[in-house]
C-alpha cells in the first residue's frame, strides 16, 4: 500500500495573490473524501442460474452442462432407459406421429434425439427420400455418438443428414425462415437461456413451420409422483454408478428435471416467443412424467 509522507517546507515569500490564497485555503475546513468508483459490467452482481440444485453463475452453466454429457455420451441411449424406464422409446414414436411429417419436409433437430425416427417416418409412411434433417448438438461428444450412429443406418451416405456443432442460443450457421420444423428432445432443460433457445427456433423456422420439444415435466398425480421421486432420486444415480460409474451426472440430470418449468410456464415462454399454440399447447405422457410441446410459427 503507498503512503503519504508530509515533509516540512522551507518558508517561502509569497505573493500577495499567493498568500490570499494560502488564507484562504488554511481558514477552511479540509476533508479528505473516498471517491467511490463507478459501477461496470465486471462490478455487477454475477447473474446466476442453476446447475441442478445448485446455484451457478450463469457463464459456468454451459461448460458444467458440456462435462455432464461429455461423461454419458457413450451410454446416452442406456441413461435414457435409466431416466424413463424405457419408456422414452414410445414417447419418442408419440412424438413423431403427432408431427407426421410430410414428404420433403426440412427438420432442425437440436439434440439429435429425433432425426433417425423423422427419416424413418418419411420413407416408411410417404416412401420418400427428399425429406433431410440437420442434427445441432453444442457438445461435440454427442454428435459424434450421433454420427456413430447414422453410420450403421441405410443413410449413412446419403445426403439426408448432416451434423453441425451449434449453441441453440445462438444457431449462427441456420439462416432465416430455413427449416420446416424444429425438434429439441430431453435438451432443452440443460440450456442456460431457454427464452432464447425457444426464439431461435423461431427465427429459423419458416413461416408456419413448428416448433416441437419432448422434455420431462411434472407428474400430475400425487400417488405416481411419489413414486416417480423415490425412484429418481434412489434409484436412477445408482444406476448411473452401476451402468457408467458416474453417479454426480446422473444425479444432475434427475436435479434438472425438477429444476425444469412447469407444463404451463414453459407453454408461456412458447407463447411469449411468438408461436401460436393449440390448447393448452402441450400434451403430458405417462401422468406428466415428460410432455410433448408443440408451437406454430404463423
Amino acid at each position: 500500500m503507498s503512503r503519504l509522507f508530509l515533509a516540512p517546507v522551507r518558508s517561502l515569500k509569497l505573493s500577495p495573490v499567493l498568500s490570499l490564497g494560502r488564507k484562504a485555503f488554511s481558514s477552511a475546513s479540509v476533508r479528505l473524501q473516498t471517491v467511490e468508483p463507478k459501477e461496470t459490467k465486471e462490478t455487477k452482481e454475477t447473474k446466476t442460474t442453476h446447475f441442478g440444485f445448485r446455484d451457478v453463475a450463469e457463464n459456468e452453466k454451459e461448460s458444467l452442462v458440456h462435462n455432464v454429457f461429455a461423461n454419458v455420451a457413450g451410454s446416452y441411449d442406456i441413461m435414457n432407459d435409466a431416466m424413463s424406464m424405457g419408456i422414452h422409446r414410445i414417447w419418442k414414436d408419440e412424438f413423431i406421429r403427432n408431427m407426421a411429417p410430410g414428404p420433403g419436409t426440412k427438420l432442425l433437430d437440436v439434440a439429435g434425439d429425433i432425426a433417425l425416427r423423422f427419416l424413418d417416418f418419411c420413407k416408411n409412411i410417404h416412401r420418400d427420400s427428399t425429406a433431410s434433417v440437420t442434427m445441432v448438438d453444442i457438445n461435440p461428444h454427442m454428435l459424434e455418438e450421433g454420427k456413430k450412429r447414422f453410420q450403421k443406418t441405410q443413410y449413412a451416405h446419403t445426403n439426408q443428414a448432416n451434423f453441425l456443432v451449434q449453441n441453440a442460443e445462438n444457431l449462427e450457421a441456420i439462416p432465416d425462415a430455413s427449416v420446416d420444423v424444429y425438434t429439441i428432445a430431453f435438451g432443452i432443460r440443460n440450456c442456460t437461456h431457454v427464452d432464447r433457445v425457444v426464439k431461435e427456433a423461431y427465427r429459423v423456422l419458416k413461416p408456419g413451420g413448428r416448433f416441437m420439444c419432448l422434455e420431462f415435466s411434472k407428474v400430475d398425480n400425487p400417488v405416481i409422483g411419489k413414486f416417480y421421486d423415490i425412484y429418481s432420486f434412489d434409484i436412477i444415480p445408482t444406476l448411473g454408478q452401476v451402468i457408467a460409474n458416474d453417479r454426480d451426472s446422473y444425479q444432475y440430470l434427475v436435479e434438472s428435471i425438477r429444476q425444469f418449468y412447469s407444463q404451463d410456464e414453459f407453454a408461456k415462454i412458447i407463447r411469449d416467443a411468438g408461436f401460436s399454440t393449440v390448447g393448452k399447447g402441450y400434451e403430458n405422457l405417462t401422468f406428466g412424467v415428460a410432455a410433448i410441446h408443440s408451437g406454430f410459427k404463423m
